[in-house]
């Protein structure tokens, strides 16, 4: 059935292909997006789908519009956007999670919240559960995005318990493919920028830190399986790929996919940097019937096309 559906950070990474993906399910899709890491490049070219509307907004102030279903997306992700303005990233969060519960309040629709598996922090369980509390410094350099993150989680269960407002919440993991920001200083496009370009690999620490990387169609697979699951399940859901690799491996995979003569360099690691991230996804699997399907080589195989291009441009 189609639905009037709400993806706020709808011009972001995650949030482009998201709306690509609703308006093939055929919903109408309104795009909100204040274009602070998003950008208008990443959708358009659905701009001529009527379907398709878009909307620039920031959602630390109140936004008014119909919905049946909302995808809270905003937020900068990768620490140095989200470093970059910590006071708004917070805010972001935070405020920006008051007033999209209150619009789902108001409206009776059932809203996702896109949290991180940076609530974990640098974990003591691994592979981490969604039963794990984490282990997070409140005050360090990155606390603006996941404390600010817990904070949205809390006041999502809240609302829930206070108003029985219909809720899911997800927790990415590391996601990757075509239209990840080139400049963002996450690991995968980091590498693949630096090795297209034959520049040296920047590694932080030794390199034996390990991440897990899924890739995006897989992940929007599984946020959209989870918005469309009873009532009443409301997460938090870890949703990421639960192959473990170190960034020594990624850096090694990455200039063998290039074909780059980039030679690997290694820096001090940045504080708070988990040395260990990797989901565990039983409860994805056994209650939505999802896993990964994408394997990674097959997926930066993809992420490098897309950035030749983008660097040829």
């Amino acid at each position: 059935m189609s639905q009037r559906i709400l993806v706020t950070g709808g011009a972001g990474f995650l949030g482009s292909h998201l709306c690509e993906r609703l308006l093939k399910d055929g919903h109408d899709v309104l795009c909100v997006d204040n274009y602070f890491t998003g950008t208008k490049r990443n959708v358009v070219h659905l701009l001529g789908n009527p379907l398709f509307e878009l909307l620039r907004h920031d959602i630390t102030f109140p936004l008014y519009v119909e919905a049946s279903r909302i995808y809270n997306l905003a937020c900068p992700a990768s620490p140095i956007h989200y470093q970059f303005d910590p006071v708004q990233t917070t805010k972001t969060s935070v405020h920006g999670a008051i007033n999209m519960l209150g619009l789902a309040k108001r409206l009776k629709a059932r809203i996702l919240q896109a949290s991180t598996s940076e609530v974990y922090g640098d974990p003591e369980v691994h592979p981490q559960t969604e039963d794990y509390w984490g282990r997070v410094n409140p005050i360090g350099p990155r606390s603006c995005y996941d404390e600010g993150k817990r904070c949205a989680e809390t006041l999502f269960f809240d609302y829930q318990r206070q108003h029985d407002l219909d809720i899911k919440v997800v927790r990415i993991f590391n996601t990757y493919g075509p239209r990840m920001h080139p400049n963002d200083g996450r690991v995968v496009s980091n590498f693949i920028v630096q090795a297209l370009k034959g520049e040296d690999i920047t590694i932080y620490g030794d390199g034996a830190q390990t991440r897990s990387f899924c890739y995006v169609d897989d992940l929007i697979e599984g946020m959209l399986r989870m918005m469309e699951s009873p009532r009443g399940f409301y997460g938090p859901l870890n949703l990421g790929n639960p192959g473990e690799y170190t960034i020594r491996e990624l850096a090694e995979k990455t200039i063998a996919l290039t074909g780059s003569k980039s030679k690997l360099v290694f820096g001090p690691l940045p504080q708070d940097d988990p040395r260990q991230r990797q989901p565990d996804i039983g409860l994805a699997r056994s209650d939505l019937g999802w896993a990964p399907r994408v394997a990674l080589e097959d997926g930066l195989k993809e992420t490098i096309a897309y950035f030749r291009k983008i660097i040829a441009s």
